[in-house]
């Protein structure tokens, strides 16, 4: 009896080294291509964008994914630009200025009940336009390699992953798997957007949704912010339980500026995954050589062990939050900062400053945390925005930074 135990385990281990040695690792290969200057940024209705569209679904194909778009691995979906800031993108079948976006679908069918979404846009900004933070004249192609060639690159990592796992062991998940590389999510998350409206499957059988949006800057203390925990009562223990890697910053919105939002909306469990903001958001500077791809791939194996826990849970229960993003104030100037949205200590951290703004004429620096701007303590990101809501342009005021362990106040005038 011991022999054959003995056997059985032999077998499972060679069967693993087989299933390790057939899974790819093209992370670095992917981000390189998405964010190559040909690409001009891939800006939804662009030359760039359908090239890269183009390299998804090739992707997907030599996975062994099954295509699941409306034209193969295509859906294509046409939209009037917004006019009105504030008002709604139309979708269309127009012809007349409109813009076309193309999602890219590819589907593990394991004849399950229920599917996982997993998702990640692949848009960026091309040359830079409303979205931008570049502040030269020259025109620059803005490449998006953390934005998101990054999100892109771990999920084709984990269709291989789920693609070879049930080739070697025969075994079937419980769930099917659904990827999709959206569009236009720099536009309003319109790809996803669209998707939600007009599945290709059975919105009924989706189970969860799994983003990555900018997950290529992980930092030396291994931080990783994920969002949507309050979505399903399973998520938060099935995260802690897997966790012996991250510093984890959770949140349990369902609601936030990525495509997990869409999903959130129709009633599906999300979470999403984020490894902050730097100095290179929506700027020129977004290029390949600056990611972490060693941390990149961490990120998957996470992500495909927390797949895996979920896959016998059946159906999972969702569960609305609050909405965060209802509550943020309103606010007409700005301290001309980029926050660290990782940090969990009192006050904000700020993680870069543009020139020429307030911040920056009064000396701020990044590593820089606001505890106090006017008469209001800062305590952590939402305290700050309802400090910063108070001014106008013009006012002057004010700011306490704590700055390697010593306190600097300053005036800053917006």
């Amino acid at each position: 009896m011991k022999k054959i135990a003995f056997l059985f385990l032999l077998i499972g281990i060679v069967s693993c080294k087989d299933e390790s040695n057939k899974v790819e690792n093209k992370i670095k290969e992917d981000v390189t291509f998405l964010a190559n200057d040909k690409l001009e940024g891939r800006q939804t209705g662009t030359k760039g964008e359908v090239e890269a569209s183009n390299y998804i679904a090739k992707r997907f194909e030599d996975i062994g994914l099954t295509p699941k778009g409306t034209r193969d691995f295509i859906q294509a979906f046409s939209f009037k630009p917004k006019t009105n800031p504030h008002g709604e993108v139309v979708f269309t079948t127009n012809a007349d200025s409109t813009i076309t976006g193309n999602n890219v679908i590819g589907f593990i069918d394991n004849n399950a009940s229920s599917t996982v979404v997993i998702g990640a846009h692949y848009d960026h900004l091309g040359f830079g336009g409303e979205g931008s933070l570049y502040r030269e004249k020259e025109k620059a192609i803005h490449n998006g390699a953390d934005d998101n060639a990054s999100g892109v690159a771990v999920m084709l990592n984990l269709a291989s992953r789920l693609k070879v796992k049930n080739t070697i062991a025969d075994v079937k998940d419980e769930n099917n798997y659904l990827f999709i590389a959206f569009s236009g999510e720099e536009m309003g998350l319109l790809g996803s957007n669209y998707f939600a409206k007009n599945p290709t499957i059975d919105a009924k059988s989706i189970n969860y949704m799994i983003n990555m949006d900018m997950v290529g800057r992980m930092k030396n203390d291994s931080t990783l912010a994920v969002y949507g925990l309050g979505t399903s009562p399973i998520f938060k223990q099935t995260l802690k339980s897997n966790n012996d890697t991250f510093k984890l910053v959770e949140n349990e919105s369902g609601v936030g500026p990525s495509d997990h939002t869409s999903f959130y909306l129709i009633d599906k469990p999300v979470l999403h995954f984020f490894t902050g903001q730097h100095e290179d958001y929506h700027k020129p500077g977004d290029d390949a050589e600056k990611l972490n791809y060693e941390g990149m791939y961490l990120i998957s194996d996470y992500i495909y062990t927390i797949i895996n826990d979920l896959n016998d849970n059946g159906k999972l229960t969702f569960r609305k939050t609050k909405n965060e993003s209802e509550e943020v104030p309103r606010f007409k100037v700005g301290l001309g900062v980029v926050p660290d949205y990782l940090y969990d200590g009192k006050g904000m951290r700020i993680d870069g400053t543009r020139e020429e703004t307030p911040a920056f004429n009064a000396g701020l620096k990044k590593g820089d945390v606001v505890i106090k701007l006017g008469d209001s303590l800062v305590t952590d990101m939402m305290s700050y925005m309802r400090a910063l809501s108070v001014f106008n342009e013009g006012d002057e005021t004010n700011i306490t930074v704590k700055r390697n362990n010593k306190t600097v106040e300053a005036k800053v005038k917006f």
